[in-house]
């Protein structure tokens, strides 16, 4: 089981179509997001007209065919959102949808927020073509922040469009795609303005949840036995991120002089690629996306966009067993700490804050 990019809900591309008219808004930004969510709707196509097409090539047939069957679980089962999203199929022509930019400071674990009115403010900027992204890391990076570029298969509108599937969700296995559904679905169903980590670690608990239990339906007890095997080794790095990301922060809260700081900063990384690789060993895997990772250098953005999925992950999973595993229950419990102020949610659920810099 690949492991999944899952810089995939893109909240602030949804309200570039909504404020693109509102004064002070017209940026080149705003312009190209809401352009870009134009040209993704308008080629959209119904699932079922698509899979009865005899020119649809026979793996995209069968990949919407599970994609439908996942859609219809989603909604029976899971109680996620009952709506046209994920109904209809849109291809795109190329590798990814956007390419997402997280920009972390030189000295700190925490990412760069941008805010925008009704997204609220996200730890990312996305762009519907590669070019304006990587032109726009690189400005970052001139200006000194930590940078990482990855590209997306696919992000959440919270449900103000029919979000379609995308042809650059169909790279990924059975699995992987209907646990994107479900993920993105979980958006739909709750978003916390300003809060990406609450948000994330609440779509992956349901992402994990609805996966377990669609491979249960269908008797898949050895892709059930794989999938958690690929679960525990995943928490393992993710441990190592965050111990690392800890280290770092009481690195830069230290006072030191920045070349000292900057000397130490990169002995940690480079001993977090050495451990990547140790740990990989001992696991007896190797993971394509970490080993680009090594090679594009780890730094402080990829650490905190890291965090932003898996810091609240725990949190979220006693509190869904707590629930006795049921998922509305869950939800309810999830909305009623979502009406908390944020520390105090963060406290709840959270790992504890990295020291602030």
């Amino acid at each position: 089981m690949p492991r999944v990019i899952r810089t995939s809900s893109l909240r602030l591309l949804l309200v570039a179509a909504l404020i693109a008219a509102l004064p002070g808004c017209g940026t080149l930004y705003v312009m190209q997001a809401a352009n870009g969510q134009w040209h993704v709707m308008r080629a959209r196509k119904p699932i079922d007209a698509v899979v009865a097409d005899p020119r649809t090539p026979p793996t995209v047939r069968d990949r919407l065919t599970e994609v439908r069957a996942a859609r219809d679980f989603a909604t029976r089962e899971l109680k996620l959102p009952n709506n046209r999203s994920y109904r209809t199929y849109a291809d795109l022509h190329r590798p990814y949808v956007v390419w997402n930019v997280v920009a972390a400071p030189e000295f700190s674990v925490h990412p760069k927020q941008w805010c925008f009115p009704v997204a609220g403010c996200v730890a990312y900027r996305g762009y519907f073509a590669e070019k304006r992204a990587r032109s726009f890391a690189a400005a970052l990076a001139k200006r000194g922040f930590d940078v990482t570029l990855d590209g997306v298969p696919a992000y959440s509108t919270l449900g103000k469009f029919a979000d379609p599937v995308l042809s650059t969700m169909l790279r990924y296995g059975p699995d992987e795609l209907a646990a994107i559904i479900f993920h993105e679905l979980a958006h739909q169903l709750l978003y916390v303005q300003n809060d990406s980590q609450f948000n994330e670690a609440f779509a992956v608990t349901v992402e994990n949840a609805g996966l377990e239990r669609w491979l249960t339906l269908n008797g898949h007890a050895d892709r059930i036995q794989h999938y958690r095997e690929y679960s525990a080794r995943e928490r393992e790095f993710v441990e190592l991120f965050a111990r690392t990301r800890a280290q770092l922060a009481r690195l830069y809260a230290s006072g030191l002089p920045s070349p000292q700081m900057r000397e130490q900063k990169a002995a940690t990384f480079n001993e977090l690629a050495t451990a990547i690789r140790d740990l990989e060993r001992r696991q007896g895997v190797h993971t394509p996306l970490y080993e680009e990772w090594l090679t594009e250098g780890l730094n402080n953005a990829r650490l905190a966009s890291e965090a932003t999925y898996f810091d609240c992950l725990p949190g979220f999973e006693r509190l869904l067993a707590e629930q006795d595993n049921d998922l509305p229950r869950f939800y309810v419990a999830a909305r009623e700490l979502a009406r908390l102020p944020m520390a105090a949610r963060h406290e709840r659920l959270c790992r504890k804050p990295a020291v602030l810099e």
